[in-house]
C-alpha cells in the first residue's frame, strides 16, 4: 500500500519559515515526479511546486516563486518544501502528491497518490 506522510506544518508569524517533508513508503517512487499542492477553505486545490524524479527541473506557482524551494532525496524517498517569507495568504492545508510519470504536471488530476495534508497557519 502506497503512503505519503507529510510533516512540518504549524503556526508561524508572517515573514517566518517552515519546512515541510513528505515521506513515501510502500513503493519506490523512482521515476516519479512529485508535487506540493495547497487548499485554503472554500478554494480549489492548487499547485505550489513540483519536481522531476532527478530533481533537474522544478516548477513553482507564481505566488510562491522566489520564496519557496522544492527538493527531494530519492535515497530517503522524501520530498521537501522550504517555505520562506511566509504571508497570511499562504495559509492552507498543504498536500504532497506523487504521479506515475517522470514529468512535472500542474493539475491535481495528473497525480496518482496523495498524502493526508498538513496545516500551515500564518499570523499577521
Amino acid at each position: 500500500q502506497v503512503e505519503l506522510v507529510e510533516s512540518g506544518g504549524g503556526l508561524v508569524q508572517a515573514g517566518g519559515s517552515l519546512r515541510l517533508s513528505c515521506a513515501a513508503s510502500g513503493r519506490s517512487f523512482s521515476g516519479s515526479a512529485m508535487g506540493w499542492f495547497r487548499q485554503a477553505p472554500g478554494k480549489e486545490r492548487d499547485i505550489v511546486a513540483a519536481i522531476t524524479w532527478s530533481g533537474s527541473y522544478t516548477y513553482y506557482g507564481d505566488s510562491v516563486k522566489g520564496r519557496f524551494i522544492i527538493s527531494r532525496d530519492n535515497a530517503k524517498n522524501t520530498v521537501y518544501l522550504q517555505m520562506n517569507s511566509l504571508k497570511p495568504e499562504d495559509m492552507a492545508v498543504y498536500y504532497c502528491a506523487a504521479r506515475n510519470g517522470a514529468g512535472v504536471r500542474t493539475g491535481s488530476n495528473d497525480y496518482d497518490y496523495w498524502g493526508q495534508g498538513t496545516q500551515v497557519a500564518v499570523s499577521s
